[in-house]
């Protein structure tokens, strides 16, 4: 009975659509349908635009993201270097100048890596300039010559400059 109702409801319809097809003068249909595909044409610019937009946004993301590793892994690098430049200063002051060469070569490892890999941009020539003096530091400790501690100082304040920025 319900498949019979269904049927008879769904004959209806068609019938009255095609009537009302059919009143419609012959353009009407013709219009309608042009005005469809104009639209259609559109929507797809429209998400071609909205594409485009999102593969902008993911690139500026994926930048962002990129040079915040990038800085990340910089400052860290130059906490573990001043750490041991600290380490070293004090195996200064002991007389210990075996102890504090290592230390000192540490560091310039510490942040030669960390500025591996990494675009050439004036803070990575900072750091790497850092590292040269950490290394002229570190001959003159390991030949047993006496540094003196406001060049230890200075290179101290250069670090604390570099994690400021």
């Amino acid at each position: 009975m319900i498949k019979f109702i269904l049927t008879l409801l769904l004959m209806a319809g068609s019938f009255a659509g095609g009537y009302y097809l059919a009143q419609q003068p012959d353009g009407t249909v013709q219009a309608t349908v042009s005005k469809l595909s104009k639209e259609v044409s559109r929507s797809e610019k429209l998400v071609g635009d909205v594409r485009q937009s999102i593969q902008t946004l993911s690139q500026s993301a994926f930048d962002t993201t990129v040079g915040i590793e990038r800085d990340l892994r910089r400052r860290q690098g130059l906490v573990e270097a001043k750490s041991r430049l600290i380490q070293a200063k004090s195996n200064v002051l002991d007389r210990n100048f075996s102890d504090a060469a290592r230390e000192l070569a540490e560091a310039i490892t510490v942040l030669e890596s960390s500025a591996k890999d990494i675009s050439r941009d004036p803070e990575t020539d900072a750091v790497l300039d850092l590292a040269r003096s950490l290394r002229e530091t570190r001959l003159e400790v390991a030949m047993g010559k006496p540094v003196p501690m406001k060049k230890m100082d200075d290179l101290q304040r250069e670090f604390d400059r570099l994690l400021n920025k």
